[in-house]
């Protein structure tokens, strides 16, 4: 049965309203269900070069990584808006490579918008985007891409001082023109006060039950990535345990000829046979 598709305005207008239901997820199958599920925004994130790549970060991700992964996200989804993050390199080195990527990310990938990490100092980028017509979400607070030089993955905003600069950051992102932004691993009642603050939805990463919406990686909260998994997320199934089990049992009864059977053969006529045989 087909979805009417989200739209921008549609998120918009959950300001205040029922929550945002954002997952990260980078392949057709995963995207078909949390489509089916309902989930509103389905984000293909640089986390892939993590989770799906074995990457030992998210700079390593390449644009065709993203776009190759969006294409994948956007065949497996009707209603869901689809968001691509703009990998590191892509959009931090000047406006025109940044417009140029998006563009990309959009015409080959065919997201519904782009997803930049960073506050203050990328509102111009994220305006000049905006302004070519190709929407974004921002992205403030920890922000992988740039970890390193924030002391590793840690909190932010703990400080009265370093609240403010998200909070400026939020305020300059909204001015920019981003239609949401996400706040990721932030202190609860900063991420409730900038929510308060701002006229666009939040959505929320370790940040709080105070935002307009949250979001986790789809292989987290399924219990699939067992790398790491942050405080800030929910395991709402284990299936990493399930699955190594059941291809150990696959391994074994394929070592003891117990897997094929009968039942998973295809037959052919004993006579065809018969004919094969006189042949040699």
């Amino acid at each position: 049965m087909h979805q009417k598709k989200l739209t921008i305005p549609d998120l918009r207008n959950r300001k205040n309203g029922t929550p945002i239901a954002e997952i990260t997820a980078y392949d057709y199958p995963w995207a078909k269900a949390a489509d089916a599920a309902g989930i509103d925004v389905v984000l293909v994130g640089d986390s892939l070069g993590m989770v799906v790549l074995g990457y030992p970060d998210t700079v390593s991700v390449t644009m065709e990584e993203m776009i190759h992964h969006t294409k994948a996200v956007v065949r497996g989804v009707e209603r869901a808006l689809v968001i691509t993050d703009m990998p590191f390199g892509s959009y931090n080195s000047s406006i025109p490579a940044a417009i140029n990527n998006a563009t990309r990310i959009l015409k080959e990938g065919r997201a519904d918008a782009v997803k930049i990490e960073g506050g203050v100092t990328m509102a111009p980028t994220v305006a000049a985007i905006v302004n070519a017509g190709i929407p974004v979400q921002g992205h403030i607070g920890l922000t992988p891409q740039t970890a390193t030089s924030l002391g590793g993955f840690k909190v932010q905003g703990k400080s009265a001082q370093a609240a403010r600069q998200l909070l400026e950051d939020a305020r300059a992102l909204e001015e920019a023109g981003c239609f949401s932004i996400v706040l990721e691993a932030i202190p609860a009642p900063l991420a409730e006060h900038i929510t308060r603050e701002i006229s666009i939805p939040t959505i929320g990463i370790g940040a709080g039950p105070g935002c307009d919406g949250q979001v986790l990686v789809i292989h987290d909260l399924v219990g699939m990535y067992d790398r790491f998994t942050p405080k800030f997320v929910k395991q709402y199934i284990k299936i990493n345990g399930p699955v190594i089990e059941a291809l150990a049992q696959y391994k074994a009864e394929v070592e003891n000829r117990v897997f094929p059977t009968e039942a998973h053969s295809f037959s052919m006529k004993p006579e065809e046979m018969d004919k094969l045989l006189r042949l040699y």
